[in-house]
């Protein structure tokens, strides 16, 4: 890989792992890490460091989480990981965040580029001379020795340093070693050649990786820049962190928002599609609530910030989305134990191909078998599996994001393939949570006029979810002053008198313990009955409505292949069983109180396969500890829900419970890709190696077999956040 210096900074991280039970969470950023092996070299060994319970590097974030036991002296830890940087990397500067000079890291990027480019060009020139021009042999040589100095002399180097830290079975080691005994050998234009391809595939691959992370890092492209802080009349461009909560801050057309807070003046249509992955606009007014992360598209608007910037919505998702990729898939791990054992194994393969044909096959000749022997050496580098998996599922969590689904590490992505059971909480999930009237049955000599305003003066005394969704249904102002002789009923109703009236409104029980013949109806919702004088006057249906997208979130998984689709609810059997049957759940559990869920919960999980998966579908809040059980807890609602994206695994954004399908097609998705880059790399260089071995494959296919493999994964890792039909 390119050499770029390397500045690690560490900060608190609040690492929300599973096995943090105990312990100080930190985070590091390893910036200007580009190579895979490394990074995982870099994990390995901090992982041995005394003190450190869990460590792990994400390469594509450049990241490394790792949790410190207590009392353990934090410099010091600091100080070992440094050096184990340094080792691995000899040629770069460890820079504290607080110690840096002000450069630019980007300009630095650009710079080095630059200088491959003019390297690769006046290599490249001297190797096209010695090849055509009709030199003497000694000329001829040194054409080629100076060429393959210009563009090889830097990994030569990195190989020599490798090897006197103990770090043998390192890239620059295999290349150098294949070059330098095509030389040998007399090869000279393949020794050459096969470096100068070196150059040009790991150029490109280093590219590809940084718009790989620029593609993934732009779908989250949410973090405001700045906000406009109002201090009497004026406003003065501020960071979003100098914000405290109370201020008064002014959003104008175009601006990202910059803090959560409420609406005190104007009206405006925003972009929320950052945040839900939804296309159409939302309307703002005063009195409404306002999220980081929306765009205002048209009016100008006010805003009181009642978050900090530390704890605003923005912040929370940015933090998630970044350090997702912290919590490796059991895939990613695996693969990088391979890789651990893989080089090495190529390598004494080499040797035993090089040494043993030639002392026991009659006729073999020894140059012969040590350049098959290199052409192993130039494929075993592991680079290519390395790179392309965890971009793989790096890429399935960025297309997610762009859909409004945060996941919270490609462990879950990965599990969502495994999933038999999805279980649903009912308000809020699969229903809105929004008690509305959704009808009014008069009795002959009432209107339905007539029955709701005798039902909304009853309940005009209290905030049940009830009597707001009636009072809201009225929608006049209720004249109390009419009101006489109020009694509330416990676990029955209201009593009254309005205008001399005698008016009771209630449940069954109201009106079979006051003797009133009513209707009884057998509707989903929960029915308010009225009675006037002693007589039945008609009732009032309130009901959660089903959300729109429920009964095709049930039917998307079944058609990927979900065994069972459930429903536990504390709502009473008549309305829960009837929304189940409306929707084609398998089956329905009611009444349930949240210890209750817990149980009912840990008997379904007894009757999983050994590899299935039991996912819970949630509001995030008082569904908490079923979320906390299960294999995988899916939080609806989490748009500005605090609780949802601490208690959940993945968090929707937008409140679809179709997004759970969504979810697990992006997880079927990102599997297809990193089975394809598995497949791709370690195809291509068990089918190289076999033919190397038999002669018939040059050191140029082998390092296609590296380099080129690795640039192709790449790619195709990529395709799952270009796609859009998902």
């Amino acid at each position: 890989m390119a050499t770029r210096e390397l500045e690690l900074s560490y900060i608190d991280y609040p690492l929300g792992n599973e096995n943090n039970d105990s312990g100080v969470a930190k985070q590091l950023i390893l910036e200007g890490l580009d190579c895979a092996n490394c990074a995982a070299k870099i994990e390995r060994e901090v992982q041995r460091v005394p003190g450190v319970k869990w460590a792990t590097v994400d390469f594509l974030s450049r990241k490394l989480a790792l949790e410190i036991e207590t009392n353990i002296d934090m410099p010091a830890i600091i100080e070992k990981i440094e050096g184990i940087v340094k080792r691995i990397e000899p040629d770069v500067r460890v820079i504290h965040k607080g110690h840096q000079h002000g450069l630019d890291r980007q300009g630095q990027g650009d710079n080095h580029f630059r200088q491959q480019i003019i390297k690769l060009i006046t290599g490249g020139t001297l190797f096209a001379l010695a090849l055509i021009l009709n030199l003497g042999h000694e000329l001829e040589l040194a054409l080629f020795l100076l060429s393959y100095a210009i563009v090889g002399s830097s990994v030569v180097v990195r190989a020599l340093q490798g090897i006197g830290r103990g770090q043998v079975f390192s890239e620059h080691f295999l290349m150098s070693v294949a070059t330098i005994g095509a030389f040998i050998i007399g090869e000279y234009p393949e020794g050459v050649g096969v470096m100068l391809f070196y150059l040009v595939g790991e150029m490109f691959q280093d590219r590809a990786v940084d718009q790989s992370r620029q593609s993934i890092s732009s779908l989250m492209d949410i973090r405001p820049d700045y906000a406009n802080l109002k201090v009497a009349d004026q406003l003065h461009r501020v960071a979003p962190q100098d914000v405290a909560i109370g201020d008064i801050i002014v959003i104008k057309p175009g601006e990202k928002v910059p803090l959560d807070g409420q609406v005190l003046e104007g009206t405006s249509m925003v972009d929320t599609s950052a945040l839900t992955g939804e296309s159409l606009p939302r309307q703002l007014e005063a009195g409404q609530e306002v999220l980081s992360g929306f765009i205002n598209t048209n009016g100008l608007l006010t805003v009181q910030v009642t978050k900090s910037y530390g704890e605003s919505t923005v912040a929370r998702i940015l933090d998630l989305v970044e350090n997702a990729s912290s919590r490796k898939a059991p895939t990613e791990d695996f693969i990088t134990k391979f890789a651990r054992y893989y080089t090495p194994a190529v390598v004494f393969a080499a040797l035993a191909l090089a040494v043993i044909p030639p002392l026991f096959v009659p006729g073999a000749l020894f140059s012969d078998w040590v350049y098959r022997a290199l052409v192993f050496l130039v494929i075993s580098c592991p680079c290519a599996l390395v790179i392309s998996i965890p971009l793989g599922f790096f890429g399935g969590i960025g297309a997610a994001s762009k859909k409004g689904i945060l996941v919270k590490g490609g462990n879950y992505l990965e599990a969502l393939n495994y999933v038999e059971t999805v279980v649903f909480d009912k308000t809020g999930t699969l229903t809105k949570g929004i008690f509305e009237v959704s009808a009014i049955h008069g009795s002959p000599g009432y209107t339905d006029a007539q029955v709701l305003e005798f039902a909304a003066h009853a309940e005009s005394y209290s905030n049940h979810p009830i009597a707001v969704s009636i009072l809201k249904a009225y929608d006049n102002a209720v004249d109390q002053s009419r009101i006489e002789n109020y009694e509330e009923i416990a676990g029955q109703g209201i009593k009254i008198t309005v205008a001399g009236r005698d008016v009771l409104v209630g449940n069954t029980r109201l009106m079979t313990g006051h003797n009133i013949q009513y209707q009884p109806l057998d509707i989903i919702g929960t029915i308010v009955y009225v009675a006037v004088d002693g007589q039945y006057a008609g009732c009032i249906v309130i009901a959660d409505q089903v959300k729109e997208d429920a009964a095709q979130a049930i039917n998307d998984l079944k058609s990927l292949g979900v065994k069972q689709t459930i429903m536990l609810t504390g709502d009473i059997a008549g309305v829960g069983n009837k929304i189940g049957t409306q929707l084609g759940l398998d089956q329905v559990y009611t009444e349930l109180l949240p210890a209750d869920k817990v149980h009912q919960f840990e008997l379904l999980e007894k009757n999983k396969s050994a590899k299935g998966k039991l996912l819970y579908v949630g509001d995030g809040i008082n569904d908490a500890p079923v979320l906390a059980r299960a294999d995988i807890g899916v939080a609806m609602g989490g748009l500005g829900s605090d609780a949802a994206i601490e208690a959940a695994d993945i968090v929707i954004m937008n409140d679809e419970p179709s997004k759970v399908a969504t979810a697990i097609k992006i997880a079927h998705r990102t599997r297809q890709i990193v089975y394809q880059n598995i497949t791709l790399a370690l195809g291509i260089k068990l089918i190289v190696l076999v033919l190397g071995a038999l002669g018939m494959a040059t050191m140029w296919g082998a390092v296609f077999a590296d380099t080129g493999v690795a640039l192709l994964a790449v790619f195709n890792s990529m395709r799952i956040i270009k796609s859009n039909n998902i």
